[in-house]
C-alpha cells in the first residue's frame, strides 16, 4: 500500500497570504518526495479559504519543477467549471510540463454555493459532468473531433499540441457509490473514494466493486488504483493529540458550511458554524493518532486492497507540524506497509 500526502490550502487569516500557503505547500511536497511518498495530491477549490485552489494544473506543475519522481494528482479538478474546448490543451500542457507524473483525478464538484456562485446549478452537475469527461476523452485521443449535444455543440476542432501520452495522462475519478466505482473501472479509471463517516461495511463494498470490476478487466485492469482519502496526522502525547482534535472540529466547523450546511461566505472567508457531529464522533472518523495507532488503523485497509491512502495532514495547524507529521509518518507507519527502498531521509 503506498500513500500520498494532500496538499490542503488551509487559509484561516488573510494577512498570512496566500504566497505563503502556496510556498508550504510546496515544502509539503519537496519533503514528501525525499521521503519516499508515492505522490501528492491537489483539490481545486474557488471563491472561499476552505481547500484554496483555484489553478491546480498550474500547481501541478509548480510541484514538478521542485520534486524529482513524486507523482501529482488533481483531486479533484472540477470539469463542470471548464471549457473542454481550451481545457484539453491545458491538460496536455501541464502533462508535457510535469513529464509524465500527472495524473489526472476528475469529478463533478462537491460545494453547492462555490458551483452555483460560478453558474451551475447543482441539479445539472451530473449531466454537466458526464457530457464534459465525453469531450475532453474525445480531444485528448481523436483528431477533428466534432459535437452535438446538450451542453456542447461545435465544428471539427483539433487539440494542440497533440498529447505525448495516447489519450493524454491517465485519468481518476473521484466516486463513491460502490455501483459507480464498478462501472468508472469497468471504463479504465483509477478510483478515488472515502468511506464517509467511517461507515465499514460502506468501505466494504466500495473496496469490493473495485476489486470485481477488476478481476473481471483481466490484463486491461492490471495497473488500475483504488485511492482511500483520510483525514490524519501523526500525534505524540495524549495532549498532542487532543489540541490537533481541536484543530480539526475548527476546521471542520467550516468545511461543513461549504459542504453541506448553508455556505455563508464573508469576503471569501467560510464562516465557522457550530456543528451536529460530537468531538468523539469526529474523533472516531479521523486518523488523528500514535504511529502505532496509525499502523493497527490502516492495517485493514491494506488487507482489504486499497493500493493508495492520501493522507490529509493540513486542517489549521502549524507549518512546522505538519512538516513534523509527514517526517513521523514515513520514519514510523510508512515502512509497515510499503518498501522504503528510493526513500532518502530529509536533511
Amino acid at each position: 500500500m503506498e500513500f500520498s500526502i494532500q496538499l490542503s490550502a488551509d487559509y484561516p487569516d488573510k494577512a498570512y497570504g496566500g504566497d505563503r500557503v502556496y510556498a508550504d505547500m510546496v515544502e509539503q511536497a519537496v519533503l514528501a518526495d525525499k521521503l519516499g511518498y508515492d505522490a501528492v495530491s491537489v483539490t481545486e477549490h474557488h471563491l472561499m479559504n476552505v481547500l484554496m485552489m483555484p489553478a491546480p494544473l498550474t500547481f501541478a506543475v509548480k510541484i514538478a519543477a521542485h520534486t524529482q519522481r513524486i507523482k501529482i494528482m488533481t483531486s479533484i479538478v472540477v470539469l463542470p467549471l471548464h471549457d473542454m474546448r481550451t481545457y484539453a490543451g491545458e491538460v496536455v500542457v501541464a502533462d508535457i510540463f510535469t513529464e509524465g507524473r500527472l495524473l489526472l483525478g476528475v469529478g463533478r464538484g462537491a460545494f453547492k454555493v462555490e458551483m452555483e456562485r460560478l453558474g451551475v446549478p447543482m441539479e445539472e452537475t451530473r449531466e454537466r459532468f458526464d457530457e464534459s469527461l465525453d469531450v475532453l476523452q474525445a480531444l485528448l485521443s481523436e483528431e477533428e473531433v466534432s459535437w452535438d449535444g446538450k451542453y456542447y455543440t461545435f465544428d471539427p476542432i483539433t487539440i494542440m499540441p497533440r498529447p505525448v501520452r495516447p489519450g493524454g495522462p491517465k485519468m481518476m475519478m473521484a466516486v463513491m457509490n460502490p455501483d459507480g466505482i464498478y462501472h468508472c473501472t469497468k471504463r479504465g479509471f483509477h478510483i478515488q473514494t472515502t468511506p464517509l463517516a467511517g461507515n465499514t461495511q460502506l468501505l466494504h463494498d466500495q473496496v469490493g466493486a473495485f476489486t470485481r470490476a477488476k478481476e473481471e478487466m483481466g490484463k486491461e485492469g492490471e495497473d488500475l488504483t483504488l485511492s482511500l482519502s483520510r483525514v490524519s496526522f501523526v500525534t505524540g502525547t495524549e495532549a498532542d493529540r487532543q489540541a490537533k482534535l481541536s484543530a480539526a472540529e475548527y476546521y471542520y466547523s467550516k468545511f461543513d458550511n461549504v459542504y453541506t450546511g448553508p455556505g455563508l461566505i464573508d469576503n471569501g472567508m467560510a464562516r465557522p458554524l457550530p456543528r451536529s457531529q460530537t468531538r468523539e464522533e469526529l474523533d472516531a472518523n479521523l486518523l488523528i493518532c500514535s504511529p502505532q495507532q496509525m499502523i493497527d488503523q490502516l492495517g485493514p485497509y491494506a488487507e482489504m486492497g486499497v493500493d493508495r491512502v492520501i493522507l490529509s495532514m493540513n486542517f489549521g495547524v502549524s507549518q512546522a507540524e505538519t512538516l513534523e507529521s509527514i517526517q513521523r509518518f514515513a520514519e514510523e507507519v510508512m515502512p509497515h506497509f510499503t518498501s522504503p527502498a528510493g526513500a532518502v531521509a530529509a536533511e
